[in-house]
C-alpha cells in the first residue's frame, strides 16, 4: 500500500473529526475513560491545523491516521510525579487515531515511526508522551516501541501514565 505521512490541512478537518469520533467510541466501548469529556472536539483539532501541530498518514484516497505533534511544547510535562529519563528538547504527541477501515494494520506502528523520524530531522532524540491508565491499547503500544514509564503528569485534573523514549542516530 502506498502511504505518506505528511502535515495536515484544514480541509481534512471533517475526516480527521470523524476518524477521531471513532477512537471515541472504541474508548468508551473498552470502558475507558479518555476522551470521553468533550475532548478532543473539532475546534481542538482546527486548532491544530492551524498551529501546523496536525499530522495525517494519508494514501490516494483515504486519511489513514492521526495525530498532534509538538516541539517542546506540554506544560503539564514540567509538574511530573515521578522523573523523566532526559531534561533537554523534546517531542511530544497526542491525539492519536486510526481510521476505522485500517484498525489492526499496524498504523498506530507505523505512525509511530514516523514520529520517530520526525524528532530525528529535528535533532531531538527524546519522545514524550502520555495516555490515560486505562487505554490498554497505547499502554501496548508503547511497551511494544520501547517507551519507558516516568510517573505520572495531570491534564484537566486527571492523572496520566507518562512515558519516553530515547532514540538513537543509526549509522
Amino acid at each position: 500500500m502506498n502511504y505518506k505521512f505528511e502535515k495536515a490541512t484544514i480541509d481534512q478537518l471533517d475526516e480527521i473529526w470523524e476518524i477521531l469520533e471513532g477512537a471515541i467510541s472504541r474508548r468508551k466501548q473498552d470502558g475507558s475513560d479518555q476522551w470521553q469529556d468533550g475532548y478532543p472536539n473539532p475546534a481542538v483539532i482546527k486548532d491544530d491545523i492551524e498551529q501546523g501541530y496536525g499530522y495525517v498518514i494519508v494514501n490516494d484516497k483515504d486519511i489513514i491516521a492521526y495525530c498532534a505533534i509538538m516541539v517542546n511544547d506540554e506544560p503539564a510535562y514540567a509538574d511530573i510525579k515521578g522523573q523523566w529519563l532526559t531534561n533537554g528538547d523534546f517531542v511530544v504527541y497526542h491525539r492519536v487515531a486510526v481510521s476505522e477501515k485500517y484498525l489492526g494494520q499496524g498504523f498506530s506502528k507505523i505512525l509511530l515511526n514516523f514520529i520517530d523520524a520526525y524528532a530525528l530531522e529535528k535533532n531531538i532524540f527524546s519522545i514524550k508522551v502520555d495516555t490515560n491508565f486505562d487505554n490498554a491499547p497505547m499502554l501496548a503500544l508503547f511497551q511494544k516501541a520501547g517507551y519507558q514509564y516516568c510517573g505520572e503528569v495531570f491534564f484537566r485534573g486527571s492523572p496520566r501514565k507518562a512515558f519516553e523514549k530515547l532514540l538513537q542516530v543509526v549509522g
